[in-house]
């Protein structure tokens, strides 16, 4: 058979494998005690981060999704038992502001768009338990969500309270964080308020503590992940000093973490977002200046605020609080640099000994006041060397003046707990989950509003029973919410009974944050169709914690820290046995192209589903894992698909001239001589390589590398070996075999193909294949020699040669000896069995 004659011809390859692996329901695992499970194999659950379907599965998915498959094949083929199941983060904006656009409904749009996800996760060949598939908009699914929403109110860590939004006021609608650009709204560009309203939120502080502390449970999260954890949870210790505005007869607690400071104070600022704000300026000649500078600030995010090189601005309120150390009334402010994110939204001002506050003091003509001496050049900005951050001996500071300032520190908190002006504290960044949103899409929140039932005016809180659940989402004709959000307009859905009382109530008309729905839904895949309660506790038992999660490092904050907190409030109610829910955890990199991040606008985009069409699904899944370390990402071009594709043809041809003109046999275990010696050793290195690769962290590329030097090596003997005895050509099986059976996590099909033609079976069905440590030891191993770094010769050395040896045998290169004549050779650099490198001069 000519090699030019065999075409690869993916499609029908892929379409084969594809209908098998549906027919026989190959990737369905059962739960314990169920027919068909393996309770002897110890369980694994592998699991990526669901997508949220909006229009086609772009490349990220791809690449999310075939790392995830490498990771189960492989486990699988270790004797574990794996869960590797599907579903959607299927509400939220985009299929909203579509229907808001379009009228149609965002169910249709939504629906739409997981069906071409299911199409194309089959045409990639992912081995996925479809039995277990899931979408978040589903009544059989936020069910649920609203029942676990209801376990947290009735624990006290669901609660209602007053919170600011960003409001379009020609809209009259709330508007999410995402829909403000350049502080306007993206569909009318109206300049956007603030406004305050009651709002639903988890009391996700509660936690602060076990969030920081049970990092050390995690089996392996990457370092810089738990880094941005650690760094939104923000820990600090301090202190918590009251500040009096007698005028208004008003408290104002200050969390700081720098009591020592306290003397230096001249000067005090509110965040624009602070609850007292427009009580302090009510009635004064300040309240509409400081009124149009919070709804101008509101409009900036806390990073953009918080930006060190940013210019200060603020308002003067008018008013004075009095520092508690040393009784001077200071002036109050309010400005931008101030967040309510940190401390209490307020802020003693100390100039002399912090940056910021000094610039504004600069600009507001404020008094700066050394407290402690010393300097800092690379900070100072004035003469007096002033700020200064550091550490040094206490001035102007009554009677802890020349004390160091870290000792005096205890000794200020103490001296004010014992006048009840302060107290030492804790403070965390982490602030408690804003979860209402005035929107459609989204599940609703499950409590009623009853007025009969309320105390002193105020309607009362009555949560919807457990058996009138789900509250569904009812049909409306305008998704634009009208100030107010769009299930208002549905009246007749809005007026309800009370479950309490049976007399009128109206239901909640917020939805809650779609974050809620992905952050217990990887406990719903283990008991998907029950009915009766959201998940098996022996089901939740057997399969937690997740033993391998895969995502994008943009949700290594938000979405990771919501899983952890669901899943510790969730074991603390008693209804699931983990404190973590994923064990290790691997953030993959970005795919770009042309070097930049893809967009639409930038017309850089990849369709994954036109490369499928094109080159078929497993040189897309092999490409996406050979481009580089997964973790780093890497730039897509067409000619590295393209190579890809190649190597693949060049496997396929390999395999069908081996069938045609070999004889399946036992491999030989004995001694080998010429070409089947070195093919069997390059196999054995094949399988030892990808095996080691792939448990430090897989290194996919790397993997795969290693099957191309042996498909190399295989075609480079392959005429020899064709030649030579039966033997000979049982060898060139062997290795043409373990190159399919090493692929076959990357290029499943393919893999599936080669295997079965030449060994009989399903790869799959076989266990991960083991190098024999005595065929990895060669008879030579390639020297690298170089002179000045730079490589002169590559000369075969015995591998237990000698440094005295390996010189020589450098020396004796006559290719490096060009590079000797009449220069003296200064320093010898030897790795054994590696590398010589000869320095001269």
């Amino acid at each position: 058979m000519s090699e030019e004659r065999v075409i690869y011809e993916p499609k029908a390859i892929e379409a084969k494998w594809q209908q098998v692996w549906a027919d026989e329901r190959t990737w369905e695992v059962a739960n314990p005690g169920q027919p068909g499970s393996d309770d002897s194999k110890p369980k694994s659950y592998v699991l990526e981060m669901l997508p949220y379907p909006s229009g086609e599965p772009h490349v990220g998915h791809l690449k999310c999704y075939a790392v995830g498959d490498v990771i189960a094949h492989f486990r699988r083929r270790h004797g574990f038992e794996v869960i590797h199941p599907m579903g959607y983060d299927s509400f939220g904006l985009p299929a909203e502001n579509n229907a808001i656009k379009t009228g149609e409904p965002p169910q249709v749009a939504t629906e739409r768009s997981i069906a071409s996800f299911q199409r194309q996760f089959r045409e990639w060949g992912i081995s996925i338990d479809w039995s277990r598939e899931l979408a978040t908009h589903t009544p059989e699914y936020y069910r649920w969500t609203q029942w676990i929403f209801l376990q947290l109110l009735e624990k006290g860590l669901a609660y209602r309270t007053e919170a600011a939004v960003q409001w379009c006021p020609k809209d009259a609608t709330v508007l999410a964080n995402e829909q403000v650009v350049d502080g306007r709204c993206e569909r009318c560009g109206t300049e956007v308020v603030q406004r305050k309203l009651e709002q639903w939120f988890f009391r996700t502080t509660a936690y602060a503590d076990r969030l920081l502390a049970d990092f050390d449970l995690l089996e392996s999260w990457p370092e810089h992940v738990i880094t941005m954890q650690r760094n939104w949870i923000g820990r600090s210790e301090g202190a918590e000093v009251v500040f009096r505005c007698d005028e208004v007869d008003l408290d104002f607690p200050v969390f700081t973490t720098r009591p020592d400071t306290l003397f230096g104070a001249t000067f005090f600022v509110l965040a624009p977002e602070h609850p007292e704000l427009m009580r302090l300026v009510e009635g004064t000649p300040a309240e509409e200046e400081v009124g149009e500078y919070v709804n101008r600030v509101g409009r900036e995010s806390a990073e953009e605020r918080g930006a060190e090189d940013r210019e200060k601005t603020g308002v003067p309120l008018g008013r004075s609080v009095v520092n508690p150390v040393n009784g001077a009334q200071i002036p109050m402010f309010v400005s931008d640099y101030v967040l309510m994110e940190y401390g209490t939204g307020a802020l003693m001002a100390v100039p002399g000994h912090d940056s910021r506050d000094y610039e504004f003091a600069q600009k507001f003509g404020l008094p700066v006041v050394r407290v402690i001496e010393g300097e800092d050049p690379e900070v100072a900005r004035d003469d007096e060397g002033m700020p200064y951050p550091g550490d040094g001996p206490m001035v102007n500071s009554g009677r802890f003046d020349g004390k160091g300032n870290r000792e005096a520190y205890a000794e200020i908190v103490e001296w004010l707990a014992s006048e009840g002006r302060g107290e030492t504290a804790v403070n965390f960044r982490l602030r408690d989950w804003l979860v209402s949103r005035q929107r459609y899409w989204g599940a609703p929140i499950p409590v009623v509003y009853c007025d009969a039932c309320g105390e002193d005016g105020a309607a009362a809180i009555v949560p919807v029973p457990d058996e009138q659940l789900p509250v569904e989402l009812p049909e409306v004709e305008d998704y634009a919410p009208q100030g107010k959000s769009p299930l208002a307009a549905a009246e007749d859905w809005v007026a309800t009974e009370c479950p309490r009382c049976g007399g009128p109530a109206r239901r909640e008309t917020d939805t809650m944050d779609t974050f809620v729905d992905s952050s217990w839904y990887f406990i719903r895949y283990l008991d998907p169709r029950n009915g009766e309660a959201a998940w098996d506790r022996a089901a939740a038992e057997h399969w937690l914690p997740v033993d391998q999660y895969i995502g994008g490092v943009e949700h290594a904050i938000l979405h990771l820290m919501y899983a952890r907190f669901f899943t510790k409030a969730l074991a603390d109610l008693g209804h699931i046995p983990v404190q973590e829910p994923f064990a290790n955890l691997f953030a993959q990199g970005m795919i770009t192209r042309d070097g930049a991040k893809m967009s639409k606008s930038k017309g850089n985009t990849v369709n994954p589903g036109e490369y499928v069409e094109r080159y078929g699904a497993d040189t897309a899944r092999t490409y996406v894992c050979f481009m580089g370390p997964p973790e780093r990402g890497g730039d897509w071009t067409d000619e590295g698909v393209e190579g890809v594709n190649r190597f693949l043809a060049r496997l396929w041809r390999l395999c069908a001239e081996v069938e045609e003109k070999t004889a399946a046999g036992e491999v030989p275990g004995g001694e080998l001589a010429g070409p089947a010696r070195e093919l069997r050793a390059k196999a054995h290195w094949a399988i030892d390589k990808a095996t080691r690769d792939f448990q430090r962290g897989f290194q996919f590329n790397t993997v795969i590398s290693a099957v191309m030097e042996l498909v190399n090596d295989s075609y480079r003997l392959k005429d020899e070996l064709l030649a030579g005895s039966a033997e000979d050509g049982v060898v060139l099986r062997f290795a043409t075999a373990t190159a399919a059976s090493l692929i076959f996590p990357f290029a499943p099909h393919l893999g599936a193909e080669i295997w079965e033609r030449l060994q009989g079976g399903r790869v799959w069905e076989q266990p991960w294949p083991e190098a024999d440590p005595e065929l990895l030891v060669g008879d030579t191993v390639t020297l690298i020699v170089q002179v000045n770094g730079k490589l002169r010769d590559r000369i075969e050395a015995d591998p237990e040669a000698s440094k005295e040896e390996l010189l020589a045998l450098a020396r004796g290169s006559e290719k490096v000896a060009n590079h000797l004549d009449g220069k003296e050779v200064v320093k010898e650099i030897v790795v054994p069995g590696k590398l010589v490198n000869l320095v001269v001069k």
